[in-house]
């Protein structure tokens, strides 16, 4: 008896369907974009077992050209979790991964720190362009004062925000309290809330969160001077400035969330207060970098001006 193995495009989708729901919910909205984008199409006319190294290293090689190193890195560790279930499964052969030899993209080893100077100048843009993107600014902002990853504050729901705290249900590292400095807090505070809008900043013209603020980010830091700057530097920069404070390395960690064991039962011990105290301090640093500019409590009060389309 003759035994048909699926096709590739059969069984990403047998694989989706059985797996995908297990997934955190930020994990399966970044796999969607690349499902849709780089994995339905790849390797049209193929069944499973015809597909080799030479099939999928053409095909990662492609993403590289095209989305970017790290975007083919992404899809690659999607697509050998899918051939390890395959031969998990009985569908392939035991040891016969096809991405196995694969090799990854090497990531970016440098990370960009902001000056005070830099966040007086970020400030500056910031004023400037708060008033026609509001949500946007907004947004760029809390990153700025908080530390956060950018999905944490874009995907932000109004049920997660605490007075000065915001309990992340869904993060990186699974839920998390993110504590605010006075500045931040007065940001979220001013931003509209309307009835059954479950997301704090809702574009109401594509009826979705603002998820893409890429695009202002990059007018902006050029506008700034600051050329090559990621979102995600803003980060690190909130990382370097409670360093170059005195903060302790715990407390850092606390602030941002991060899931090593061994730190996180080192700050075990630390109450909200002392956390609430040294995001105030943080916050107020970088504030005073960026004032005389851009007055937070000002310029953070939402007004109907046209909003960005993600």
């Amino acid at each position: 008896m003759i035994v048909r193995l699926p096709s590739y495009r059969d069984f990403l989708k047998t694989y989706w369907d059985r797996v995908s729901p297990k997934w955190k919910p930020s994990t399966l909205y970044t796999h969607r974009y690349y499902k849709r984008k780089y994995l339905d199409r790849a390797f049209e006319g193929l069944f499973l077992d015809e597909i080799e190294g030479r099939h999928v290293q053409e095909w990662f090689n492609r993403i590289t050209n095209t989305g970017g190193p790290g975007a083919a890195n992404r899809c690659g560790e999607i697509l050998r979790a899918m051939f390890n279930k395959a031969e998990q499964w009985g569908v392939r052969p035991e040891g016969s991964n096809p991405c196995l030899y694969v090799r990854k993209n090497k990531g970016r080893k440098c990370e960009r720190f902001l000056s005070d100077q830099e966040f007086k100048r970020i400030g500056e843009v910031l004023d400037r362009h708060g008033k026609h993107f509001p949500l946007h600014c907004a947004a760029i902002s809390l990153l700025i004062l908080t530390g956060c990853r950018k999905s944490e504050i874009t995907c932000l729901k109004w049920s997660e925000v605490r007075g000065r705290r915001l309990l992340l249900t869904d993060s990186k590292t699974g839920p998390r309290t993110v504590w605010l400095a006075e500045a931040a807090a007065t940001i979220l505070h001013a931003l509209p809330r309307r009835e059954k809008q479950r997301y704090v900043f809702w574009n109401p013209a594509t009826q979705r969160p603002i998820t893409d603020i890429g695009n202002l980010w990059s007018k902006l830091r050029d506008e700034a001077g600051l050329p090559g700057v990621r979102i995600h530097d803003l980060r690190h920069s909130f990382a370097s400035h409670a360093a170059a404070h005195s903060e302790t390395l715990p407390m850092i960690g606390k602030l941002l969330g991060h899931a090593d064991v061994r730190t996180t039962t080192r700050y075990a011990h630390l109450d909200d207060g002392h956390v609430i105290e040294a995001a105030q301090r943080i916050g107020d640093q970088i504030e005073q970098s960026m004032s005389g500019s851009y007055s937070l409590s000002r310029n953070t009060k939402y007004d109907s001006g046209p909003l960005l389309h993600d």
